[in-house]
């Protein structure tokens, strides 16, 4: 059989065994099986072993159960509820008021989760009642939090930079620096878009009630825990004192130091937050491996060179593979979660990047941001579903109310296209520091 032919039987049976509902990693296990023999190669034991093990084995890895520990830990105290409290006295006056508070509250706790799904269900289960409560626009309720919480896929600690920095070979430490000026970038177009949304539909917003708010500097306080974490780990990363792992390790203490003084940590949460990590980092590593060895019968049957020839015998440009990278990423993101897409497509997609001149490391932070679309966007998109399980509303009136916040994540994609120093300024400061 030609190359072709085998990759089409390898494309039609992966997105079969992924509708079926079978799980992500044994399908891509399956499929790497199914291309060895039809190359006839049927040692392909031996080659799952070292494969497997080579891509699960990485030292940088062992950031990502560490960071993802931090964000459980987290989660079970009452650092939420300190957010909400600590953030609402400084925003009642500004336009859109406390709809600020989804979107700043999801950058925060961004930076210490590293995940999206944590992210959107522990704000969201703290201000959309309050929201509710107060009067705002549900929908715009909704769609702050859907759009804010993907940041938890882009401002560092990122669980899925660390995974696409290990699949493409780029240093850990510069991915998680590169997020920071397109991660604030979004945030104050989120920001932006809310406040002129507020003035546009003032009957849709209530009187700012003002009974029961904290005053600044008590507020202020509430935040200073959070802050130094946040400060430490991301400060001790980029001046090169600690590596990712490092950083990680310290940032886990900080976390159990937080729910101690908080008075949530007892054996319960300690236990509950260590399993949830557990299952969280097992998930992941297995997809790791199965992808680890798809790529490697994939590169037997020379599908990637195929692929990464004929893109450069189109002479695509730029732009044009980026813009059609950019659909095949949406595309597969309403059936994929996003780690899944990164470990997925990196092998493939690379040679191609690389063969244009692209930076692997401002083609991290873009696939990222393509990623976050695909995160609200139906009928897959994992946002989605964590909000739709907090509202209770129907899924597609989840997906209108985010659709504004898709096309700023679009416009965040162009912006660092047409300006990749918004990516790369940081990293280089960082190097040359």
């Amino acid at each position: 059989m030609s190359v072709i032919t085998i990759g089409m039987i390898l494309l039609f049976a992966l997105f079969a065994l992924l509708a079926s509902g079978f799980w992500v990693a044994l399908s891509l296990l399956s499929v790497g099986i199914i291309g060895m023999m039809a190359l006839g190669n049927d040692s392909f034991g031996l080659i799952y072993a070292t494969t497997t093990w080579g891509a699960v084995s990485d030292w940088s890895l062992a950031a990502l159960p560490l960071f993802i520990w931090m964000g459980e830990i987290l989660f079970r105290t009452r650092l939420s509820q300190d957010l909400f409290d600590g953030l609402s006295p400084w925003l009642r006056r500004i336009p859109g008021q406390l709809f600020h508070v989804n979107i700043l509250s999801c950058g925060m706790f961004a930076a210490v989760s590293g995940s999206s799904a944590a992210t959107a269900a522990t704000i969201g289960r703290l201000t959309l009642p309050e929201l509710k409560r107060q009067g705002y626009d549900d929908k715009m309720a909704i769609g702050t939090l859907a759009g804010s919480g993907t940041l938890g896929l882009l401002i560092p600690p990122s669980i899925i930079l660390i995974v696409y920095g290990v699949a493409a070979e780029v240093s850990i430490g510069r991915l998680f620096i590169a997020g920071v000026i397109p991660g604030l970038t979004l945030i104050g177009l989120f920001v932006g878009f809310t406040a002129v949304w507020s003035m546009l539909n003032k009957e849709k917003m209530p009187k700012p009630d003002y009974s029961g708010a904290l005053s600044k500097r008590r507020a202020l306080i509430r935040l200073v825990p959070l802050a130094t974490l946040i400060l430490f780990v991301l400060g001790s990363i980029y001046s090169g004192i600690t590596t990712p792992t490092e950083a990680a390790a310290f940032g886990v203490l900080g976390s159990l130091v937080l729910a101690w003084k908080s008075d949530a940590l007892d054996w319960q949460n300690f236990k509950a937050s260590l399993m949830s990590a557990m299952r969280t980092s097992c998930m992941i590593i297995l997809i790791l491996a199965g992808a680890a060895f798809l790529t490697v019968a994939m590169g037997f049957i020379g599908i990637p060179r195929m692929l990464a020839e004929s893109i450069a015998d189109m002479n695509l440009s730029i732009y044009m593979l980026l813009l059609l990278l950019t659909l095949m990423f949406v595309v597969l993101g309403c059936f994929l979660d996003g780690i899944s897409v990164v470990v997925l497509t990196t092998s493939v997609v690379l040679p191609m990047v690389l063969q244009a001149g692209i930076d692997p490391l401002w083609f991290g932070i873009y696939i990222v941001l393509v990623v976050e679309m695909s995160q609200i966007t139906p009928p897959v998109g994992f946002n989605l579903f964590v909000i739709q399980s907090l509202t209770g509303r129907n899924i597609f009136y989840v997906a209108k109310a985010a659709l504004p916040f898709f096309f700023l994540l679009m416009l965040a994609v162009v912006m660092i296209v047409a300006l990749p120093e918004m990516v790369t300024w940081l990293p280089a400061k960082m190097t040359a520091g």
